[in-house]
């Protein structure tokens, strides 16, 4: 049993959130609408124009580097929304300053570097949480309760769609972007959540086949990708993820096919029930009408949902709904979906620990 550090019930949270650029506005946002329970108490950028402008929008204590924050601020938990592929070595120089971890996602890019991560926190008896904002949308909300509750009867095919633009200006804006290193591609980056869903919803996955491409992008990685999966219940299914979608982002979409349901959850980002249909009528079905969400942003609006958990966790009123090794879950897959892309064969799961 490990000994996490005691509750935290006298005082407001304090987090400190690493890295000022796209996404960290959404932490900020979240941890804002949760004032009177946290408050963000450092910065931190190694570019001093991204960390004097945060500064000014959020009155926080700025730092230019990681160590100098973990010396000489009192953070709780240091969130890490830099890129994808520092969060390994950051994560375990967090823990070993004794602080709890959040990242964004994906929570590394290598495999043994998750892998090292969870143990890094385990080490030294902190949390470490993995930022999967979209499972609180209230559309993937209720159906993960329709597919827990055993609606769809035997689940059949399910099929998931990324249908999302970046254009070559947005790779550019930045020397890590679309690199194997630090960022990753389409799959790892820009459509993690939803290979997140894959075994959220479904539940473990037997094996999979995917091919991926780089066709107009000037990236290493790659921008366009399929997988088909099948999952140790007998269902199978597939995901088809573009970065090239002209001229706007189109669709993030889920399909659940079953002996006792159909679902379709579509809109730019899971954000509209588009089809709800079961053998048999639930009260809660009339919630479908409210949980759809009119949205500009793929990033959802899930964030304030989660730092609701992670603040409940570290005031002993919960337990985590995305630790570690739940994290690790979705890159085992995204690991295994470059892996068989690479080899060109099929890749089963678990992959050899």
């Amino acid at each position: 049993m490990r000994s996490f550090p005691p509750p935290v019930t006298d005082r407001r949270i304090r987090f400190a959130v690493v890295g000022c650029g796209r996404i960290a506005t959404n932490h900020f946002n979240a941890i804002k609408q949760h004032e009177d329970r946290a408050e963000l108490a450092a910065i931190c950028d190694v570019d001093g124009r991204a960390l004097d402008k945060a500064a000014t929008e959020t009155r926080a204590t700025p730092f230019r580097s990681l160590p100098e924050m973990l010396k000489n601020s009192d953070a709780d938990v240091v969130v890490l929304t830099t890129p994808s592929g520092l969060h390994p070595e950051q994560v375990i120089e967090v823990a070993a300053s004794g602080r709890h971890a959040m990242t964004e996602k994906p929570m590394a890019t290598r495999w043994h570097d998750g892998q090292r991560m969870v143990k890094a926190c385990d080490d030294a008896n902190v949390r470490l949480f993995v930022v999967k904002q979209n499972r609180r949308n209230a559309t993937l909300q209720l159906l993960k309760k329709a597919v827990e509750d055993g609606r769809f009867g035997r689940i059949f095919m399910v099929n998931i769609n990324v249908f999302w633009t970046r254009p070559q200006d947005y790779y550019d804006s930045a020397a890590w972007r679309g690199t194997w290193e630090f960022d990753g591609g389409a799959l790892m980056n820009q459509a993690s959540h939803y290979v997140d869903l894959l075994e959220w919803l479904i539940g473990p996955i037997e094996s999979l086949q995917a091919y991926t491409a780089t066709l107009a992008r000037d990236i290493e990685v790659e921008d366009t990708g399929v997988i088909s999966v099948k999952w140790r219940s007998g269902a199978l299914g597939s995901m088809n993820v573009t970065m090239l979608t002209y001229p706007k982002n189109l669709e993030g979409s889920i399909t659940i096919l079953g002996e006792k349901g159909t679902v379709r959850i579509g809109g730019v980002a899971v954000n509209e029930i588009q089809h709800w249909e079961f053998s048999e009528p639930r009260p809660e079905d009339q919630q479908i009408r409210e949980a759809n969400y009119a949205t500009t942003s793929v990033y959802g609006f899930g964030h304030p949902l989660y730092y609701d958990n992670v603040i409940k966790v570290l005031r002993g009123e919960a337990e985590p709904e995305t630790d570690g090794r739940e994290g690790l879950k979705s890159l085992e897959v995204l690991i295994a979906t470059y892996l068989s892309a690479r080899d060109g064969r099929r890749v089963a799961l678990p992959l050899d620990y």
